[in-house]
């Protein structure tokens, strides 16, 4: 009799823990042909022109793919011990294509009776399933999607898509209070040899049309893509270092590699299970410590749920300029001041060094996201596509709906939006870097001025410039915009919007 064949598509779930797609082949005792397909349309342009998938979330992610090769080819039969012949034990096979081209192609070659993959709830990934949906079926292959990509199981909501909370603490206050979290499936011990078939070579980043970003010394962490690496960070954070047990003090810090966990790079290509985390910390408050920072690590997980189910909600709402509300605020387009946005040139050294950092190691950290954003839409008025669309490109924890949910929050589009709310830049820059340690990190012009004065250099006067060697308009720029009367500006168009909303 014919063993059954299983193709395990892997797109945004690149591990081997906790997948319930694979677990279930297992459990059929199948055949299974795990395999990525490196789409070309994540590494085209967006619609003003960045591209799609950067070169630190593109090299993140070929980290990534390769560890993920290196799993499967690990859990070969006994008999094979540690042969990693191509066709003698598992495998992860490579392509570069359509999915939806390149699946059922490879189904009618090697005979592939199923399809299993992790399900996503937005549309470009949407239009893919669908377009694979429809070319599997004109062939009888039988399709299952799964939902793996949250803490809490679309099956353990207390409501259903069409009636969740538009507000985060009612979404969080019902789900605490009446659903459980699903244990994680357990990792397979062994894999089936693959059938013999091409198992394909990873890309370069220059066949991806990008080039090879330059490491830079500053950068709070040396990302490495992969589940191997995602364990090792947390293993680091929550064992190792003990960190955990003072991460809601610490999470809003901008400098250094534990100030936060810094799991969302893993979280956002599944290298990490958001389930595997919460077992962790479960385990780490019957070890070490119950407290308040342990329970906002997973509260922090549930945001990350929340603005999921948000999308699944709502569709492509979260995507329009008028956002989840539908506020239509007449925008700027103005590339002049982006680009001085994106270069770390608006003359406010807490948004310019957030936009350095950014720019130099395809990071920050979430205090940082929220002033530059907070700045772009508030005080510049720019449209916060144009901001979404950068950080998508540059970010190496792009996750769809965490980037556009939270974007949508910040421009006050957002289903969460509480009228015109905006970061105070100069409170923000001395509550969270009280000494300029962070700004002068990625500014060095400023190195000597002192930390009284190195959030507001415009103040120095002529000879404490000449003092600290530094000549405001020259070796940093004059602020882009007034601070107090740009808010006031942009806040009477917000407001004259929202009255002219039907």
């Amino acid at each position: 009799m014919n063993q059954k064949l299983i193709l395990i598509w892997y797109r945004n779930d690149l591990r081997i823990h906790d997948h319930e797609p694979l677990y279930q082949a297992v459990q059929e005792k199948a055949q299974i042909i795990p395999l990525y397909c490196f789409d070309d349309r994540q590494f085209g342009t967006t619609s003003f022109g960045f591209p799609k998938t950067g070169a630190f979330r593109a090299q993140f992610l070929l980290e990534s793919v390769a560890d993920l090769r290196n799993s499967l080819r690990s859990l070969n039969p006994a008999d094979l011990g540690k042969s990693v012949g191509s066709n003698l034990g598992s495998n992860l096979v490579v392509r570069r294509g359509l999915p939806e081209q390149i699946i059922p192609s490879l189904a009618k070659q090697l005979g592939i009776s199923a399809v299993y993959y992790h399900g996503e709830v937005t549309s470009e990934e949407l239009a893919v399933e669908s377009a694979l949906k429809k070319a599997l079926s004109q062939i009888g292959v039988k399709v299952k999607s799964f939902w793996g990509s949250t803490l809490f199981h679309i099956n353990e909501l207390p409501f259903g898509i069409p009636h969740i909370p538009e507000v985060f603490t009612q979404f969080r206050k019902q789900l605490e209070k009446s659903s459980t979290v699903y244990p994680t499936f357990p990792t397979p011990k062994t894999l089936p040899p693959l059938p013999k078939v091409d198992v394909g070579e990873l890309p370069q980043l220059a066949d991806l049309g990008l080039e090879p970003p330059v490491p830079d010394q500053r950068a709070v962490l040396k990302f490495k893509g992969g589940e191997a690496a995602g364990l090792a960070r947390l293993d680091h954070y929550f064992w190792q270092k003990d960190c955990l047990k003072r991460y809601k003090q610490t999470r809003n810090g901008m400098l250094g590699a534990d100030y936060s966990s810094k799991f969302s790079p893993w979280l956002a290509l599944g290298c990490l299970s958001p389930r595997y985390i919460y077992q962790q910390v479960q385990e780490y408050e019957t070890q070490r410590v119950k407290n308040d920072s342990t329970y906002w690590l997973v509260f922090e997980l549930l945001w990350r749920d929340y603005f999921r189910f948000i999308c699944a909600k709502h569709g492509n709402r979260v995507f329009r300029q008028s956002g989840l509300q539908g506020v239509s605020i007449p925008w700027k387009v103005d590339w002049k001041r982006f680009d001085l946005w994106t270069e770390g040139m608006t003359g406010f050294p807490l948004v310019d060094a957030n936009m350095r950092e950014l720019k130099a190691t395809g990071f920050i950290s979430n205090r940082g996201r929220q002033n530059v954003a907070s700045f772009l839409t508030k005080n510049l008025g720019i449209n916060w596509q144009m901001g979404a669309e950068w950080f998508e490109s540059l970010l190496i924890d792009y996750d769809v709906c965490s980037n556009w949910g939270n974007w949508n929050y910040t421009a006050g589009v957002g289903n969460d939006a509480r009228g015109f709310r905006y970061f105070n830049i100069q409170k923000q820059s001395k509550d969270y870097d009280p000494q300029g340690k962070y700004v002068k990190h990625w500014l060095p012009e400023l190195t000597s001025v002192p930390a009284r004065k190195v959030h507001e250099p415009w103040t120095l006067s002529s000879d404490d410039q000449k003092r600290y060697g530094l000549r405001i308009g020259v070796d940093y720029p004059q602020p882009v915009v007034d601070l107090w009367k740009s808010v006031k500006q942009n806040e009477k168009v917000y407001n004259a919007a929202l009255s002219h909303r039907s």
